[in-house]
């Protein structure tokens, strides 16, 4: 589909015409074409833009052929409502990035969301089914696999792809998918065709603790039903942590991940051009207002409710120190997780705040303006308005079992913004413990909210200590967040060593 919208990042927007293709088996170090299948069933998102960080780098390098054709999952993530099954209402992308909007299965959604739904169910109690229901689950997930094989193999095969980059499908979200797709690469790449299928894992069955209705909506292990990276000689594994790749030692394949932590972006210097200035007229949010960024999606364990609270202390407390009046900027749609949603909303009512909330419905993977000439601006775009407002960032998740990398505070420090964040389990490995942040605690976070400002109000000042905080911050990032294994990988990846 085509986009309706202009504009790219920094670099994809360099992409020339591409050189000639080698002959099958003698690739060379030609620019690969990919395909993206997400498991997401989003427009936007944090591993999108992780993806875009990833897109960059291969370009720069010489590395990747434009467009990148991309399956956003759409079609079997009926828990998606508000993209299920054909995707936005009103598509945005940018120009490096081709979205299939296919339905391969049937012409009821009601039906296909339930049947999918049924079937996710099903796979996360499989230790608990007897014989002839695991039969019967069995049937059910090869029903919905065949369509699926023949869009991928169609898919495939019209953009001559070389390298299928899936994005979180070894978890079981819709299992007859990740089916299908193992079984169109194998036909693809298993007689020896240079390229194959790199499964990027940021989220695995034993760490991604989803609860809905209280059910966990993942087994904890790997199952007969959930094929695993390894069942085909062009498949590649690529998690983002230690302990993902610990967890993966378990699981039934002789393949073994490489263990790449994520890309992040780039935040150039400079004062803010004309599309920030639009942003903020837009918004009506005066120049002299602190903002204060929310880079997660409105979903249930993001605890967006914990950043309206700690928000509301941020207020009271710019109040009492004659700050300007600070703005949240949330960066997550509230169609995605509609109940969820909901819970947000209450936050926002009870801590009075609605005046100074904005939802950005997702944002774009690069800055354009829409089809009305108004600016959305993206991940790094917000970032600058948020450092030259004197603003900082909130990422403050509601469980501490779900996050396996959390890059708000990176986000934060490659801003220089100082962030406040509550606890979970992977922030040591990726920041360290003495990262330099306000930690949220449980029925604190008013707490936090003022200890925030006054890490603000420190920064503005010029105080030597908060700015060698952030200056360390930086460092610690720089240094555990490399591009170096990801731009070799990228080489193998091309050259198919």
């Amino acid at each position: 589909m085509p986009s309706d919208i202009e504009g790219l990042t920094t670099m994809t927007a360099r992409a020339a015409t591409p050189p000639s293709r080698p002959e099958p088996g003698d690739r060379g170090t030609a620019p690969m074409r990919w395909a993206l299948v997400s498991g997401d069933g989003l427009p936007v998102s944090g591993l999108l833009t992780i993806f875009r960080n990833v897109v960059d780098r291969a370009l720069a390098a010489g590395l990747l052929e434009l467009p990148v054709t991309a399956d956003l999952g759409y079609s079997w993530r009926p828990d998606k409502p508000g993209f299920f099954p054909g995707g936005p209402p009103e598509p945005r992308y940018p120009d490096w990035l081709r979205v299939t909007h296919a339905v391969p299965v049937g012409s009821d959604p009601a039906a296909l969301a339930a049947e999918l739904g049924a079937i996710r169910a099903a796979v996360a109690r499989a230790d608990r089914l007897g014989e002839r229901e695991r039969a019967e689950l069995h049937r059910r997930v090869d029903a919905l696999a065949r369509p699926y094989e023949e869009h991928f193999d169609r898919w495939f095969a019209d953009h001559d792809v070389d390298w299928v980059v899936a994005v979180n499908m070894t978890l079981s979200d819709a299992v007859p998918v990740t089916t299908a797709l193992h079984r169109a690469a194998a036909r693809r790449w298993g007689g020896g065709r240079p390229g194959g299928v790199l499964y990027w894992d940021h989220d695995l069955f034993a760490s991604c603790a989803i609860h809905e209705r209280g059910v966990r909506v993942y087994p904890e292990r790997p199952n007969e039903f959930t094929p695993v990276p390894g069942a085909s000689p062009g498949d590649r594994w690529a998690v983002v942590s230690r302990a993902q790749e610990r967890e993966t030692r378990a699981y039934p394949t002789a393949l073994r991940p490489e263990v790449l932590t994520n890309v992040l972006p780039v935040v150039p210097d400079g004062p803010l051009e004309e599309r920030h200035h639009d942003f903020l007229d837009r918004h009506g949010i005066a120049r002299d207002r602190p903002v204060v960024l929310g880079p997660v999606r409105v979903f249930a364990v993001k605890g967006v409710e914990i950043s309206v609270e700690v928000f509301a202390g941020m207020r009271a407390e710019c109040a009492r120190a004659g700050v300007p009046d600070p703005v949240l900027v949330v960066f997550g749609s509230l169609a995605e997780d509609p109940e969820y949603a909901e819970v947000v909303r209450r936050a926002v009512g009870r801590h009075g705040v609605g005046d100074a909330v904005l939802f950005l419905d997702g944002v774009p993977l690069s800055s354009a303006p829409d089809r009305h000439g108004r600016w959305r601006l993206d991940e790094v775009d917000l970032l600058r308005v948020g450092r030259a407002s004197g603003g900082a960032v909130l990422f403050t998740p509601n469980r501490d079992d779900v996050e396996t990398v959390g890059l708000g505070p990176a986000l934060a420090a490659l801003a220089g913004l100082p962030c406040a964040v509550t606890a979970y389990q992977a922030f040591e490995e990726h920041f360290g413990a003495d990262f330099r942040r306000v930690v949220v605690t449980p029925g604190r976070a008013a707490a936090a909210g003022a200890e925030l400002v006054r890490r603000m109000v420190a920064i503005r000042d010029g105080d030597e200590g908060a700015a060698a905080d952030l200056e360390a911050n930086l460092r610690r990032v720089r240094e555990r967040f490399p591009d170096g294994p990801w731009l070799d990988f990228l080489g193998r990846m091309a050259t198919g060593r």
